[in-house]
Formats: structure tokens, C-alpha cells, sequence
């Protein structure tokens, strides 16, 4: 009997135990993501010239390398990939093909990845967007962002596919990549190409005319790479219309608009909370100039409640749009009428109008649609500082006639005594 009232003791602390412990263990959040960079280094013939502190660009490239892989931050996952480095002849179709990843994505062997490039030699051909789609493929999926930092001399010569076409493919599949792009040689078609593929995946483009300016450029760009891999925008389709747009809580979304459109969204904002959103449009492909954005906040019925500032020069590769809200009510005698009443929970639905004024210029592709990021946050409504009340009514009334008096007065003595001293004088 003693036996089995212990077997039960121990058996029903067991169950506590686990009913403890499961939930707090299912209630874990999985560990988040590392940063993911990939390295993508053209070794094409032109790396042999001899124009950047008296020295080669490959080996310019090479002792930047060896620098970034010391300073990388251990949490840091890296990938090396390379493109016209082994294929020696003249046949292009071949040499078109010619891109290898030399030290895959992940915890870095500094010794290993050095010495995989120091034996690196100019080669072949440039086919920079094969390499762009072979490096997002390397990366991988995940829910934050990853990046591709492209260091490249020359423009690609294997066309198709074109770079800056597989940079907007990327964008479009909701690849979470960003690609910054470095350019070695002071080319003004090389200048455009790099600048379109960073564009497109909201990236940045740099030129690098020393050693230094490019070991520091692309630490640079590895630390942010720690800094901005968060958690990717959610992906969310706007609409034509209020009535069926999607119904945005607080976060950071994704979406894409075609040329001269009006996308909506709506966001519920309770009496006492302020919405603040903001809108972000890359542009990711040739456009006339004189454009802008505009975002504005309009209630259900169509009537336009605040608008922000309408963005636009017609020189900006991003341009950033913003508005803040409040749901109060302005009509002070409705709310004393009102006060008996059980007080409104209710939500106001609030749209938000992305527009832009966006005309591609002839030959430009119109879809996909340009990259939009979209911030919503809803706060607390900040309150209004009190200023001075002045009454209304007849006290209004009194108090204006009370100060004309006193002004009409004080403006006739002054008058009176200013006549009396120039006439003495």
C-alpha cells in the first residue's frame, strides 16, 4: 500500500513537472537567423590592369579580401563566388558560363577562404548576371534579408541574361536580397549598369578608386549586414479601391505599383490612438523626371482626412513619403452631448492612398511594378498642449469689447501726448 502511494506521488509529480515544463519549452522562440552574405568577385580579364595605386585590380581586390575576412563578425555567415576566373579560351558560350562559388555560405575558415583567393587569376569573361542569380541561389531562403556585395570592373559581356534584369527578377520574387555593388574602373556604362542592379534591389552602388576606399567600402557593407538582416517586409497586395483593400496591422510591408497608379490599404485606428505610416519607392528602372509620391489618408466614404508631403525631384533613386493621424474628435459640444452615452470602441477604418506620377521612358519594361516598402505604426495619440482659453459666447463677446476699450484708450493718450510734445518743440 505504502509502495503504491509512492509510485503515485512520483507519478503525478512527473505530470506537474511536465505540464511546467512543456508549455514553457513550446513557447521558445526559435534562435534567430545569422547574417548571410555572399562576396561576388569578378576576375575577368580587365582585372589585370594596372590603374589603382600602381597596382592590379585583382590584387587590390585580393588584399581587401583578406582584411574583410579577418574583421568579420563571428556571428557573421559568409559565401565567396567568383565569375570569369578559370575559363581561358575564346569561345563565349563557354566562357559565359563561367562562375563558381570557392568558399560556400556559412561560418568562415579564414585560412581556407584566403588562401582560396590569393589563387585567383584574371581569365575570361564578365557574365555578371549569371553570377547575381548563382549567388541568390547560394543564400538560400529565409525569413530575413541577405545581401550580395558585387565587385566588378567592366560591364557584363554575356548579355543575356541582362544584370540588371535578373536584379528585378530577384526583387519580384519577394527575395528578401539586397546587392550592393562596388565598381573598380571610372566607366560611365559600367557606372549605369551597377547603379540599375543596386537600385533594384534597394542596394547601394559605390566607386572605389584606391585600396583603401574599397577594404573600407565593403567592411561597410558586411557590418550592415548584421545591422538590417531583420525580419523581411510581409509581402501584401494593394488594391484599386478602399472597400477591398487588405487590412494592414502595425509592421513593415512589401508591394509593388505600376506606373501613375493608386494602390490602398487599410489600417483600423481606435478614438485616443494616432496612426503614423510611412511610404518608400525605389526606382528601379529609367523613368522621365518630374516625379513624385504621394501618400495620403482618407476615411472609408472617400473623404480625405491628411495628407503627407508629395515627394519627388526627379533625381532621388528612393523617395520617401509620410503622414500622422489622429482618430480624436474635434467637435467638443457633440463629445459633452455624448457624455451619458456608453463611449464608442469601435475602430475607424482608415485607408491609405500610395500614389505616384512615375512615366517610363520608351523601351522601359512596366512590369513588374516599382518596389514600394510601407511602415505603419499605430501609437498612443500624443496630447495637444492646452493654450488659452478664451471663453465663447457673450464672456467671448465681453471680453473682446473690454480689451478694444482699453487699446482704443491707451492709443489715444499716447496720441495726445505725442501731439502735445511735438508742438512744444
Amino acid at each position: 500500500m505504502i509502495n503504491f502511494r509512492r509510485s503515485t506521488a512520483v507519478l503525478i509529480g512527473l505530470l506537474a513537472t511536465t505540464a511546467l515544463t512543456g508549455p514553457a519549452q513550446a513557447d521558445e522562440e526559435p534562435a534567430p537567423e545569422p547574417p548571410r552574405v555572399e562576396l561576388v568577385l569578378d576576375v575577368s580579364g580587365s582585372m589585370r590592369a594596372a590603374d589603382i595605386d600602381g597596382r592590379t585590380r585583382i590584387s587590390v581586390a585580393q588584399q581587401a579580401f583578406n582584411e574583410v575576412v579577418d574583421a568579420l563578425p563571428e556571428e557573421t555567415q559568409l559565401g565567396i563566388r567568383v565569375l570569369g576566373a578559370t575559363y581561358r579560351g575564346k569561345d563565349k558560350k563557354v566562357g559565359c558560363q563561367d562562375t563558381q562559388q570557392i568558399v560556400p555560405v556559412g561560418p568562415v575558415n579564414r585560412s581556407a577562404a584566403k588562401a582560396a583567393v590569393a589563387t585567383l587569376r584574371p581569365t575570361g569573361f564578365t557574365p555578371v548576371g549569371l553570377a547575381l542569380r548563382s549567388a541568390a541561389q547560394d543564400l538560400g531562403a529565409g525569413a530575413t534579408t541577405r545581401r550580395i556585395v558585387l565587385i566588378t570592373d567592366g560591364e557584363d559581356t554575356c548579355s543575356p541574361p541582362d544584370p540588371c534584369e535578373v536584379a528585378r527578377e530577384l526583387a519580384a520574387q519577394g527575395t528578401s536580397l539586397v546587392v550592393d555593388t562596388l565598381g573598380l574602373a571610372p566607366d560611365d556604362k559600367v557606372r549605369r549598369q551597377l547603379l540599375c542592379i543596386a537600385s533594384a534591389t534597394g542596394g547601394t552602388y559605390t566607386a572605389a578608386q584606391s585600396a583603401e576606399e574599397l577594404t573600407d567600402r565593403i567592411k561597410q557593407l558586411v557590418e550592415r549586414a548584421g545591422d538590417t538582416h531583420t525580419r523581411a517586409p510581409t509581402v501584401v497586395g494593394g488594391t484599386s479601391a478602399c472597400d477591398s483593400a487588405p487590412l494592414l496591422a502595425p509592421g513593415v510591408y512589401a508591394d509593388r505599383e505600376a506606373f501613375s497608379e493608386h494602390r490602398y490599404y487599410r489600417v483600423p485606428i481606435r478614438p485616443g490612438q494616432e496612426l503614423r505610416a510611412s511610404v518608400s519607392m525605389a526606382l528601379d528602372r529609367a523613368v522621365n523626371r518630374d516625379y513624385g509620391v504621394l501618400l495620403r489618408a482618407t476615411a472609408a466614404d472617400g473623404r480625405e482626412l491628411v495628407r503627407g508631403a508629395d515627394a519627388g525631384s526627379g533625381r532621388a533613386d528612393v523617395l520617401s513619403a509620410g503622414l500622422r493621424w489622429s482618430a480624436t474628435a474635434d467637435d467638443e459640444d457633440a463629445a459633452e452631448t455624448e457624455q451619458s452615452a456608453a463611449p464608442v470602441i469601435e475602430p475607424t477604418t482608415v485607408c491609405l492612398v500610395v500614389s505616384n506620377s512615375f512615366a517610363p521612358r520608351p523601351g522601359t519594361a512596366a512590369t513588374p511594378g516599382m518596389p514600394v516598402e510601407l511602415t505603419i505604426d499605430v501609437v498612443a495619440a500624443a496630447p495637444a498642449p492646452d493654450g488659452p482659453d478664451l471663453g465663447r459666447g457673450w464672456v467671448l463677446l465681453a471680453l473682446l469689447t473690454i480689451a478694444g476699450l482699453l487699446t482704443g484708450l491707451i492709443a489715444g493718450l499716447l496720441t495726445r501726448w505725442w501731439v502735445a510734445t511735438w508742438r512744444e518743440n
